[in-house]
């Protein structure tokens, strides 16, 4: 292969990267739910919190954390289903598979779409929850940063569960099993990076971690999710 039809094959390859993003935000804005849904569940089960254990300020600091990250998770499993339920029913996932680009790439295109329209707002207003939950100021800033790394891996991982449970009528409980263990690892790590700033330590060595297996999902997760989608389609 020359020079210039390398370039050419990368140009289209980042054009069909391009449309396939462009086309699932498209859809999701269309589709009001699938925004609103998982922003509301979050901003809900936070706000449940004082309620159900205590409105004390000091005691709220203390778990402020820990409430946002499984809150995190669980909004994000919430919208994990609707990554290619749409496209199986409608039949354009089977044109995904038959594309002659990476299915590698155009996997990715879609996960950073559904990071976007789920991850990205609930990152966007968890300094709000947080000072509701009376999290110290100094916490703020590793609080977004943990969010920023550790969303877009859930996204990933869970991209991997609703892969191989496409074709099945009834997932729920399926997602849960496979997505929450694979999940707690950044559960951990992000908790600890704010619990690290609020007991005045780096949290570079815990953020450094989320980075780590953030790149390792990146490289990995749209492979493994382009394979379970071969199998469940076929």
């Amino acid at each position: 292969m020359t020079i210039e039809q390398s370039t050419i094959k990368q140009t289209t390859m980042a054009a069909a990267f391009i449309a396939t993003l462009k086309r699932d935000l498209l859809i999701s804005f269309k589709k009001k739910n699938d925004v609103v849904n998982p922003f509301m569940f979050f901003v809900i089960v936070v706000s449940l919190f004082p309620i159900g254990i205590s409105p004390d300020s000091d005691r709220l600091s203390e778990i402020a954390a820990g409430v946002i990250w499984i809150s995190v998770l669980l909004a994000s499993m919430l919208s994990m289903d609707n990554l290619y339920r749409s496209d199986y029913e409608d039949g354009s996932l089977e044109q995904l598979l038959l594309s002659p680009h990476p299915l590698f790439f155009m996997v990715l295109a879609k996960n950073l779409s559904h990071w976007l329209v789920s991850g990205l707002p609930v990152v966007l207003i968890s300094p709000l929850l947080a000072y509701m939950l009376n999290l110290p100021q100094a916490a703020y800033f590793t609080l977004i940063c943990s969010l920023l790394i550790g969303t877009p891996i859930m996204s990933l991982v869970g991209s991997i569960a609703v892969a191989l449970t496409v074709g099945l009528g009834s997932r729920g409980l399926i997602l849960a099993v496979i997505t929450l263990p694979m999940s707690v690892p950044v559960l951990i790590f992000g908790t600890l990076s704010v619990q690290a700033s609020l007991n005045n330590t780096s949290p570079a060595g815990y953020l450094a971690l989320m980075l780590a297996m953030l790149a390792v999902a990146v490289s990995l997760a749209p492979l493994a999710s382009a394979t379970a989608l071969r199998i469940s389609v076929n």
